[in-house]
């Protein structure tokens, strides 16, 4: 039942709050209390191999590396060599007992470029492993922000990077930050702290003038003049619509000329996109990177269930259920600037209609609730390498987004 697994996965960030990697988790359906982690690095590799059109294809998470859970079993097999070394990111479980054939393969690997994480220093097996080390994750959830600093301090000097690991909240991320640590894993990105109302940049709200028009499928002149307003807003258009992507004949120089060529959906589905990111007051890019995978995931979930139409609301959906997070402040209010149909606006403040569904399994996927991924998957009639599929896909959509 090696297939039968899903696959998770949790950003990891840079001081930037940029992505720079992400750690993976595979639960199997079968047994999810039992862990056979050998399986679960032969799954999670010939998962993230079938996504990869040849062997020459770019490795599909971009320039992040993939950090994945092993045992000793798992070390001393030859699943590991179906990854890319350069991208691949070991992360000892605890309980591993030390031995010289475990050490050596572990040499061997790191020879072959591969990297060493270590989960916890808690653990015997595992403190005995630290000068083979690359990186060491520190718990702060478990060991509380105090706790967890004072051991980041007594690891300082040593040739490994620590990654502040469990963050759950904004504050916790400052705190980390300030005491040094470079990395951090966690979600505390999408919760927003204060439910306060953000103010919306000129640029932000001139996107949202015109992606009211498109909705209720506006005049074309009227929407030109929406375009005229902000001059890099026409440039961007200009210059999306001009990319090889369209394979035009000859190059589109009037505004009026794009938005027909385009048409509504379509000029809809690029300013929902723009969206996310317009302004200089804009979200963390860890921010606007999950939440336009999100709506990649939900859109590919419903393919086979709902007609082109419905798919491209369900983009909207999953892009559009982070808003609260983005503008910080709460989801009724977010949508109040929106004029949005009826099936979305439900989704997104109840996940529930047609499009709930779709943006619940898009979430758990995204957030390894491998329980609720269960139990929506069965309400769909969706198989695991389905799923698996639509979300490493997602992922390496994103990725070539540049974004």
């Amino acid at each position: 039942m090696q297939d039968q697994a899903f696959i998770g996965r949790q950003p990891i960030l840079d001081t930037q709050e940029q992505i720079v990697a992400y750690g993976l988790l595979l639960s199997h359906d079968t047994n999810p209390d039992i862990a056979v982690i050998e399986d679960d690095v032969r799954s999670c590799s010939q998962i993230l191999l079938r996504t990869q059109s040849d062997a020459d294809a770019q490795w599909l998470l971009g320039d992040k590396k993939a950090f994945i859970n092993v045992n000793a079993e798992a070390l001393l097999g030859n699943s590991i060599e179906l990854l890319p070394s350069a991208s691949t990111v070991l992360e000892l479980s605890p309980g591993i007992q030390t031995n010289p054939a475990l050490i050596g393969r572990i040499e061997a690997l790191r020879a072959q470029g591969y990297q060493l994480s270590l989960s916890t220093l808690e653990d015997p097996g595992l403190l005995a492993l630290l000068a083979h080390a690359d990186y060491i994750k520190i718990d702060v959830l478990k060991l509380g922000l105090e706790k967890a600093l004072a051991l980041f301090a007594k690891l300082k000097g040593r040739p490994l990077t620590a990654i502040a690991d469990k963050i759950e909240h904004h504050r916790e991320f400052d705190a980390c930050k300030q005491a040094g640590f470079k990395l951090f894993q966690g979600y505390y990105f999408v919760h927003p702290e204060t439910l306060t109302a953000k103010v919306i940049h000129p640029s932000y709200a001139v996107v949202l003038e015109i992606l009211n028009m498109v909705s209720r499928k506006a005049e074309i002149k009227e929407i030109e003049v929406g375009f005229k307003h902000d001059v890099a807003l026409s440039f961007k258009l200009l210059r999306y619509i001009n990319s090889v992507g369209f394979g035009l004949s000859s190059e589109i120089q009037s505004i009026r000329h794009a938005i027909t060529i385009l048409g509504y959906d379509q000029l809809y589905r690029w300013l929902t996109l723009l969206m996310v990111t317009a302004g200089e007051d804009s979200a963390a890019p860890a921010l606007m990177q999950t939440a336009i995978t999100r709506g990649r995931l939900t859109e590919l979930l419903g393919a086979g269930y709902l007609d082109k139409r419905e798919r491209d609301d369900l983009f909207i959906v999953g892009v559009f259920s982070l808003l609260d997070a983005m503008l910080e402040m709460p989801m009724e209010k977010a949508l109040d600037k929106l004029n949005l149909p009826d099936a979305v606006t439900e989704a997104l403040l109840h996940r529930t209609g047609v499009y709930g569904p779709f943006l619940q399994l898009a979430e758990a996927t995204e957030g390894s609730n491998f329980e609720k991924i269960r139990q929506v998957a069965e309400s769909l009639v969706m198989d695991p390498e389905m799923i698996n599929k639509c979300h490493i896909d997602a992922l390496s959509w994103t990725e070539g987004l540049g974004i």
